[in-house]
């Protein structure tokens, strides 16, 4: 029985709700991992980090990356995906911070810590996903 995902499955688990760990490669030392709030919307992995923190500063357009989104409680379940960095731009609080805030802290909290950040050098990170690696042990399960 295979454990893998179907692709519906996958991209809705993906868009679930979710603390990610994203890696990016350095150069003479091993990948730099690190957890970040996130959002899958058209295709895209996207969030935020500062342009001048050490992972900022790693990753730029046409660099791939890698990501894992997973559940902390049995069965278990994950999406790991990678591929390129496809756009970095400026972030707007607005259209950036206080979404994904509200995603990730509910309403009163999200947009009170949207109103507490200014964003200033805060870049968004798009990546396209074009390697997928799923689990999901609840099938181990389904059947009995």
């Amino acid at each position: 029985m295979s454990l893998a995902m179907s692709k519906a499955e996958r991209e809705v688990f993906l868009a679930d709700l979710h603390v990610g760990v994203v890696s990016v490669n350095r150069k003479a030392e091993g990948p730099l991992s690190a957890p970040i709030w996130y959002m899958y919307e058209d295709g895209l992995v996207w969030f935020s980090t500062g342009a001048e923190s050490l992972k900022g500063r790693l990753m730029n357009v046409g660099d791939r990356i890698s990501m894992v989104a997973q559940t902390e409680q049995p069965p278990y379940q994950y999406v790991s995906v990678e591929g390129p960095i496809v756009a970095r731009e400026g972030m707007d609080v607005e259209r950036d911070i206080k979404p994904m805030a509200i995603r990730y802290l509910g309403e009163e909290m999200g947009t009170s810590y949207a109103e507490g950040s200014a964003g200033e050098g805060s870049v968004v990170i798009r990546m396209k996903p074009e390697k997928w690696l799923t689990v999901d042990y609840s099938k181990q399960f389904a059947n009995t």
